[in-house]
């Protein structure tokens, strides 16, 4: 019984406080974006996931009416747990009250709490009556971000020699949208990067890069219709994944790819995206999605004067076009694709039949180095898979076939099991052959693409107490081929235990060990021939979050790292910080601080540490060497319709002469960024 009033009660004052505030994510999230930064060793520009949880905070999906692809854009509920939703539903009707959630099986308090801000249960409307409203009642936004490093890098002097950037050293950011609930969307993105011209010279347009898209959904057999800029996810991501995914992290029943095929594109990414039109129909059990692109962009162009023939030797995907060099560069490479899906859904399981073709203006060739055999070559590339899931009770299984053009083959299969109301098991198996390749493929597997790998990874998640929770993977690899700095077939494994107890709202602590062991080239090998070595890491961090009371929240972590340990190259890291969350209610004002020490012994025992940032922003540092940092986040609403955020950011390293290199150097030990940022809504 006092259990049972403890979760009513937790339940009621989360989902009936007036108070939400934007841009808070997840702790598991957080922890996801620094592991995706870590394996990257950079930030995405993909703040499409950022942009979604705000607009499902003013408007909440609507439990009784949303589908499946609705439900799995919030990126917190699993598979298994949105297909017992849909049963619940199905059996006993539309939801009366926000209570009922926890009788459905495998939803948890914890996921419900997570859940809830972006959540509604309501009456259905009809599509008739939303077909007027669409372009009526939806709400305008018109957003300006500006940041510049206020030291100047090598890069802006022009007094010395070098390479030099011919823009300016601020970043500019405009975004418009107009949006209606989840049904219609559109806008236009101008970004200009640091060192990038603006109005003249090579940008003599404007911006250097412009994105619009259009998207609409649910009109009669129209499922999605996409015009513009889009992105285009199928199957596991074994032959095209382009918008944000994660991979392995705390969540370990977050392991399926998880969206609907076609999905609008507004952020200021300038690689992964389509630009053209896609169309999603739905008839009965049966939905088919085709979709047609065309792009330019930029790649290294290499002329090959003896043989008489030019070619790309690879993509540049940073989207910085700065310097003479990277201006060369630009969009030298026209891109055609086209593909499509046809999915056939039954009560409890789906089957798909997916494919992707591209042609390019120039032939690709990488160079001739042996980790490079197998990679894609020639002016075309085609994939096709075929991709499943099946519900049985407490089970969900899914996974994917593909093939590229020369028909080598990929394969990840995987599980997830409610074992007990209390206990849940993932587990993913991987065999992708070595000589397998996907121009956007983005799957769940240890390689940042899916090629040269088998893996086997399970875990498990149990919560023995109702304010505790146990998350703990193993998952072991191994790598066929040769890969960059891996100059023979190697192997790894990576193990994660981490122990979370959240008594309430007020107290979130955990702690948490990883142990990864792989595979590289010994480092200042004398020897004629590179040999692989084991290099082990691990770390361990503790957080502890604490809401002294309704306005102020007081956060702390500490985390230690080891690196390539008992060994004559061994490295070790530390990382504390301490964060002052102030956010007052019905105030028009709030604050986020952060004052932070780090040490490490160099690059390969670097620490990421997820910052706070202006709203649909986050920073996730790499941290190495010595020295503090801290930041200050303001922000201020004038009123329901104008918002104002300013961020300022400094990092003072020790015993330090100069930081970055190339163009980027600074002189001297301080870093300073400055950020200012106004919304609009109208």
């Amino acid at each position: 019984m006092r259990k049972t009033v403890s979760i009513l009660f937790i339940l009621f004052t989360i989902h009936y406080s007036p108070f939400t505030f934007a841009q808070e994510i997840p702790v598991s999230t957080e922890q996801q974006l620094e592991n995706q930064a870590d394996a990257d060793q950079g930030e995405t520009e993909d703040d499409s996931y950022l942009q979604e949880l705000e607009h499902f905070r003013k408007n909440p999906v609507n439990l009784n009416t949303a589908d499946a692809d609705e439900l799995k854009q919030l990126r917190i509920i699993t598979d298994l747990q949105i297909a017992n939703l849909i049963t619940y539903r199905n059996l006993f009707g539309r939801f009366l009250n926000i209570y009922e959630l926890q009788a459905i099986p495998s939803w948890d308090v914890n996921m419900i709490r997570k859940l809830l801000p972006f959540i509604t249960i309501s009456a259905s409307v009809s599509l008739s009556e939303e077909l007027g409203k669409r372009f009526r009642d939806g709400e305008h936004s018109l957003l300006l971000r500006i940041s510049q490093i206020l030291e100047k890098a090598e890069g802006f002097d022009k007094t010395s020699s070098g390479t030099k950037y011919t823009g300016s050293p601020q970043k500019i950011l405009i975004r418009y949208r107009y949006s209606f609930k989840n049904l219609l969307q559109f806008g236009l993105v101008a970004d200009k990067d640091a060192g990038e011209q603006l109005f003249k010279g090579a940008q003599n347009k404007g911006f250097d890069f412009y994105s619009f898209h259009l998207f609409a959904r649910r009109i009669g057999i129209i499922q999605a219709l996409a015009l513009g800029d889009f992105t285009v996810n199928m199957g596991q991501g074994l032959i095209q994944w382009q918008s944000l995914a994660f991979k392995k992290s705390v969540d370990v029943m977050g392991v399926k790819r998880q969206s609907a095929i076609l999905r609008p594109y507004s952020s200021a990414g300038e690689y992964y995206f389509h630009r053209g039109a896609g169309i999603s129909i739905k008839k009965n059990r049966i939905e088919a999605t085709a979709f047609i692109s065309f792009r330019k962009l930029s790649a290294n162009f290499v002329a090959d004067t003896v043989n008489n023939e030019d070619f790309i030797s690879s993509f540049l995907t940073s989207g910085y076009h700065r310097t003479a060099t990277e201006n060369a560069d630009r969009n030298n490479l026209s891109q055609t694709a086209f593909g499509g899906n046809v999915l056939y859904r039954g009560n409890k399981w789906h089957v798909g039949l997916n494919g992707i073709y591209y042609s390019f203006s120039l032939p690709v060739q990488k160079r001739g180095e042996p980790y490079n055999l197998y990679a894609i070559s020639g002016d075309r590339w085609h994939n096709f898979s075929l991709d499943y899931s099946y519900t049985y009770k407490n089970l969900h299984l899914f996974g994917e076939a593909a093939a590229d053009k020369n028909l080598n083959k990929a394969f990840i299969n995987g599980l997830l099991i409610s074992v007990d109301p209390r206990v849940d098991v993932s587990i993913v198996q991987r065999t992708i052959s070595k000589a397998y390749q996907a121009v956007n493929g983005n799957a769940f597997t240890e390689n940042t693409y899916p090629t040269n790998e088998t893996g086997f990874y399970t875990g498990v998640s149990i919560r023995p107490a109702i304010y505790w929770r146990l998350d703990a993977y193993m998952d072991i690899y191994k790598f066929p081929w040769l890969k960059y700095l891996v100059d023979a077939p190697g192997h790894g494994k990576d193990f994660l235990v981490q122990l979370t107890y959240t008594p309430g709202k007020q107290v979130e602590i955990y702690s948490r060990f990883r142990n990864e062991t792989r595979q590289s080239n010994q480092s200042d090998n004398s020897t004629v021939t590179n040999f692989l070595v084991s290099i082990p890491k691990q770390n361990w961090r503790t957080q502890i979050s604490y809401k002294i009371n309704p306005s102020m929240t007081l956060r702390n972590r500490v985390e230690l790292l080891w690196y390539n340990n008992k060994s004559s190259n061994e490295e070790r890291g530390f990382l504390l910080f301490q964060d002052f969350i102030y956010k007052p209610m019905l105030k028009p004002y709030s604050a986020v601080m952060r004052i932070q020490y780090f040490e490490t012994d160099g690059y390969d025992s670097r620490i990421y540490a997820y910052e706070n940032d202006v709203l649909y922003s986050y920073s996730i540092p790499a941290f190495y060497d010595k020295g503090f940092r801290y930041y200050l986040n303001l922000n201020y609403d004038l009123g329901k319709k104008l918002s104002f955020w300013l961020r300022w950011a400094q990092t003072i390293y020790r015993n330090k002469k100069t930081i970055g290199s190339g163009p980027d150097e600074i002189k001297g030990n301080r870093r300073s960024e400055l950020k200012a940022q106004a919304r609009w809504l109208f």
